[in-house]
């Protein structure tokens, strides 16, 4: 049974009447012209077609179905000039982007409308790409979902609130079609979140029972939630979702749980931070700040974050070979540029660094050891120290930005392709307030806010 917050979040949350009238006629228009401009059938698929949308939202997923006898360069040709062909009878405009392969995000009407070519398959163990599968999400929730709308709309509202909403790389989170699975799985938004309040890592969800327990699902899936796809017993819904992101939904889970509040379903206002508060608060942290900034790569967010993160990891074991120790790093991709940055707990070093050699008694290797140092004159050594040979030589970085600039260096690393691509047409290595800019300042003021959106919320609470 809903509490009154719960009721109170529903009457913001559903769509008007007019709304829903609207959004649906705009299909339906839509769908008229795939048929018109390409001849091929068309479907609406999301939230929209399946009513779990929340008010506001302007989000309408086309996917047009190409018939299975043409290749995968037919249904890409020919899906861009149909979804172009649409754009162009409503006078909208559009931009091209890239998943598994193109598609078109336009705006049109004031709607944000995604048309996607797909094959018409008869059933997803006929799929040919992996957006083949979406027409079947929708087909089965708009068969299972019934009179539990309105509690998926709550718990969409609930991980928004929350700030795991989103399966997107960026924010590793709830997709709307899991949100709408585990409402269905537990039969509503109360039983939900009172089971996921004593959730642990290999929950396991399988509606259509396609594996005779859980222990076999979890050999198969490695992941911290485990929601098998009805229409693909082979899919785990929930991939997206990281081991952090499920963390704090449980902690959120929990403390709604002993004290419902409605700010669980508010989500945190951006914040921002200017150049001076930045620089002001470098140096009360006391570390040092670097990054490296190159031009946005023309891809989708969830083809270029995976490559953003990858990149981060692989600087950052370079960065710790050289012994420059990074407190943490973090990325983000804006419409213009991307900055990878790394906090250390000290960007500068002395010139000298101990190198240990082989034990003494390796004779061979030993030998080679004192024979290569044995000139030195500035330096220490070589000495034994228990049972092996040490030297002092000179480092080669002693200045964290310094390697940072070394490109020969630097493109060693396992870059992501399109980022390399990227920074190989240029970078910059940037320091302290130098960092700063309007494009990253509501990241550079999350970055130093970090904290669980539960403690937020606790937060919140306190102070009213």
């Amino acid at each position: 049974m809903r509490n009154t917050i719960e009721e109170e979040v529903l009457k913001r949350v559903l769509p008007s009447d007019e709304e829903r009238r609207d959004v649906l006629a705009m299909g339906q228009r839509l769908i008229q012209t795939v048929g018109e401009v390409a001849g091929v059938p068309a479907m609406m698929t999301g939230s929209v077609a399946r009513g779990t949308w929340v008010r506001g939202d302007k989000d309408i997923d086309i996917f047009m179905l190409f018939p299975t006898e043409i290749s995968r360069e037919e249904l890409q040709e020919k899906g861009l000039a149909a979804a172009y062909g649409v754009v162009e009878k409503f006078q909208g405009t559009s931009e091209e982007k890239y998943a598994e392969h193109p598609y078109l995000k336009a705006i049109i009407e004031g709607y944000d409308v995604d048309l996607v070519p797909c094959y018409h398959v008869a059933s997803t163990a006929e799929m040919k790409c992996a957006v083949d599968r979406t027409p079947f999400h929708t087909r089965y929730m708009l068969d299972h979902i019934g009179s539990l709308r309105e509690d998926v709309l709550l718990l969409k509202q609930f991980t928004k609130g929350g700030g795991v909403y989103g399966s997107d790389h960026m924010t590793g989170g709830f997709s709307g079609y899991l949100c709408e699975l585990l409402i269905l799985a537990y039969g509503g938004f109360t039983q939900f979140i009172e089971a996921a309040s004593k959730f642990r890592f290999g929950e396991v969800v399988d509606i259509e029972g396609y594996y005779p327990d859980k222990k076999s699902i979890r050999k198969i899936f490695p992941e911290p939630l485990i929601v098998i796809d009805p229409t693909d017993k082979n899919r785990n819904v929930a991939a997206a979702l990281t081991p952090t992101r499920f963390s704090e939904f449980m902690e959120l889970a929990r403390d709604y749980c002993a004290a419902p509040h409605e700010c669980y379903f508010i989500p945190d206002a951006p914040t921002t931070m200017s150049k001076q508060d930045f620089a002001a608060m470098l140096e009360k942290r006391g570390t040092a700040m670097l990054a490296l900034s190159f031009k946005t790569p023309g891809y989708v967010p969830d083809t270029v974050v995976p490559q953003l993160r990858k990149t981060m990891e692989s600087v950052k074991t370079q960065l710790a070979a050289e012994e420059f120790p990074v407190h943490r790093a973090e990325v983000s991709m804006g419409p213009d540029h991307c900055i990878i940055i790394f906090e250390l707990l000290a960007a500068t070093l002395p010139k000298i660094i101990v190198r240990e050699g082989p034990p003494v008694w390796v004779h061979e290797n030993a030998d080679k050891f004192v024979e290569k140092y044995l000139g030195q004159k500035d330096n220490a050594g070589p000495w034994i120290a228990g049972d092996r040979y040490f030297t002092e030589v000179e480092r080669k970085y002693t200045n964290a930005a310094d390697l940072l600039k070394d490109s020969p260096k630097l493109f060693t690393a396992s870059l992501g392709k399109h980022v390399r691509l990227s920074m190989e047409d240029g970078y910059d290595v940037l320091s302290g307030e130098e960092i700063w800019s309007i494009e990253f300042a509501g990241f550079l003021s999350a970055y130093f806010a970090r904290r669980s959106h539960a403690v937020r919320k606790l937060r919140t609470i306190q102070d009213i």
